[in-house]
């Protein structure tokens, strides 16, 4: 399975985000093209440690479940129009998307030196770095197949 800590497959996400243009639109969701960008930019900051958020009681009661469901296999994704919690959500009119794209280009290059063994997730609770990896691989999937990129 992808994993965002394989660079052939981080090559492939900096490609597809090269791809996206103010043209883009969405799939399914309420966010514009510049919007998802941030949104995916601010998780990926997540995943770094910088943003903290707590547990969910429902990701407590489901979270097991619901991250062995998406990482089953290469087939298997992440449910349209999923919660997105208060720190992630972006709202705002955001007008240079190619400075969004650079900020979220070179967070999914720092990957390449990525040196946690481990990460609890808001939702899904504690993951290895091999379940971190396929994960952030798709959601980066999920929505630029949202922006069909």
């Amino acid at each position: 399975m992808k994993s965002i800590f394989d660079r052939e497959t981080r090559q492939e996400i900096v490609r597809r985000i090269d791809s996206l243009t103010k043209n883009n639109t969405p799939q399914w969701g309420k966010m514009t093209v510049t919007q998802m960008v941030r949104h995916c930019a601010r998780c990926e900051e997540y995943y770094y440690g910088h943003i903290k958020i707590n547990r969910s009681l429902m990701g407590r009661i489901f979270g097991k479940l619901a991250i062995k469901a998406i990482l089953k296999d290469e087939h298997s994704n992440i449910r349209k129009n999923s919660t997105t919690p208060p720190p992630f959500k972006v709202t705002e009119n955001i007008s240079d998307l190619d400075d969004e794209k650079l900020k979220w280009k070179l967070l999914i290059e720092r990957y390449d030196t990525f040196n946690g063994t481990e990460f609890t997730h808001w939702f899904f609770g504690k993951m290895t770095k091999e379940q971190l990896g396929q994960f952030i691989y798709k959601h980066c999937d999920h929505h630029l197949k949202q922006f069909s990129a």
